[in-house]
């Protein structure tokens, strides 16, 4: 038996890398405090003006750091990103854990700090974890796996996501809490003083588990390519960026890649960031928007398999237009706003979220070098926030416009439904224009479009 028949019969889940990759992934993500971000924030006494700024300080970091930090997990190995991201996690999240309420002017340049580390954790982990894991893929195993290792890594943070959200949820609850304690025959008198910490010390736990999964990566030796990033000093990260760059504008297929998942990974976050106003809007109980956000979960159990065998046993032109109908149904129905019913097209639009992701990731992995992978994933980053933050500003200013002159009440409730059109419209008007250098980009890029 030949080394690749070696290769190919081999689990890519023995090896090391790509089990420690998922495992970081999902204690990276699964966050138990984002259920009750806002409200953990305004209960350390912060104000609503404070909590944007501080998003908006996250947002740039992670802008700022995105590529250079990409450039730099490709030159002095990916690991030490990945220790890095996950040191900084324990750090950003230890300091909120524990910072005293006793001083507001205190809690928010601790909370300040907080966004900034957060921010370069990100930015730091994206690109290099799936880079380590594709590289070590492609040393030990069969890069064919991909699809396989992308399908079960969504299943699990899917999971991840269900347990964090329900349990962050109620752990946040003083009077769930202390009922339990009573159940179990203590009698404690929880506040919310005390549980408003309860998802920061298991989120910390978790910051401790990424750490300790990336201590035992190992960057893996992926020929030439490896090699001569090794011998690459932090000096060059500007010219390894420059050249991966480049590279991105002179490949059509990359390129064209980077444009469709910037489209609809940017419009359909802003959606999701507005569902619990939707919600409202379709006149879905409060008290069910917490399933709502498990049902989009499950989505993520059963979508990556689907989009694995599309990936897989078709050409990308059938993943785009699959995703694409999927998008464009869903962003039309919502904007019909039906009572209740209105959930189904709201989980039609969050599921090209899902495909979007796995074909993103499948298709740019292939395409792109190790030398440079890391690099290219974080343009792909930088890409994707920058399409989020001018969509949402955009929305944002067609909001105001769209409230002047008009009174009374449900006024929020009115200027959503008056404006929502605005994203079906604008993803139609953004698909063309990819659509359109689909055709002049990739048709001179050969038969494998």
């Amino acid at each position: 038996m030949g080394t690749a028949e070696k290769s190919s019969d081999l689990s890519p889940f023995s090896i090391p890398n790509i089990r420690l990759f998922i495992a970081f992934r999902v204690f990276f993500n699964s966050r138990f405090y984002y259920p009750v971000f806002t409200v953990l924030f305004l209960d350390f006494g912060l104000t609503l003006a404070q909590f944007s700024i501080l998003n908006a300080v996250w947002a740039a970091t992670i802008v700022l750091a995105e590529v250079p930090s990409g450039a730099l997990a490709d030159i002095m190995g990916r690991k030490r990103l990945l220790v890095f991201a996950a040191s900084i996690m324990v750090v950003e999240v230890g300091i909120i854990s524990f910072v005293p309420r006793s001083h507001v002017s205190i809690v928010f340049w601790v909370f300040l700090v907080n966004r900034i580390l957060s921010g370069l954790a990100e930015a730091a982990a994206s690109g290099a974890d799936e880079a380590i894991a594709y590289d070590s893929l492609a040393a030990e195993g069969d890069p064919e796996q991909w699809g396989r290792i992308l399908e079960i890594l969504m299943r699990f943070q899917s999971v991840g996501f269900i347990i964090s959200m329900a349990l962050g949820a109620a752990v946040y609850d003083p009077a769930l809490v202390d009922r339990v304690c009573s159940f179990l025959g203590a009698d404690l008198g929880i506040t919310q003083a005390i549980t408003m910490r309860f998802p920061l010390y298991l989120t910390f736990a978790l910051a401790l588990l990424a750490l300790a999964a990336t201590l035992k990566m190992k960057d893996p030796g992926t020929g030439k390519d490896s090699a001569r990033s090794r011998e690459m000093k932090p000096a060059q990260a500007f010219g390894l960026t420059l050249a991966a760059g480049l590279w991105i504008l002179k490949t059509p297929f990359a390129m064209t890649v980077i444009l469709f998942g910037m489209l609809f990974d940017g419009l359909i976050r802003v959606v999701i960031t507005l569902s619990s106003q939707y919600y409202r809007v379709i006149d879905l109980p409060e008290s069910l928007f917490g399933i709502m956000g498990s049902m989009v979960a499950l989505l993520g159990l059963v979508i990556p398999k689907i989009a694995r065998k599309i990936a897989e046993n078709r050409p990308p032109s059938h993943a785009l237009w699959i995703t694409a109908g999927l998008a464009a149904t869903g962003l039309l129905t919502m904007n019909l706003f039906w009572p209740y019913a209105g959930v189904i097209p709201a989980l039609i639009t969050f599921s090209a979220m899902y495909f979007t992701g796995f074909f993103v990731s499948f298709y740019l992995n292939r395409a792109a070098s190790s030398d440079q992978r890391a690099t290219v994933l974080s343009f792909k980053g930088l890409s994707y926030n920058i399409s989020y933050g001018l969509l949402g500003l955009l929305y944002a200013v067609l909001l105001k416009t769209g409230k002047q002159g008009m009174q009374g009440p449900g006024l929020e409730d009115r200027v959503f439904m008056d404006t929502f059109a605005w994203f079906p419209g604008t993803f139609a008007a953004g698909f063309l224009l990819c659509l359109a250098l689909f055709f002049i980009w990739l048709r001179k890029a050969g038969p494998e479009i």
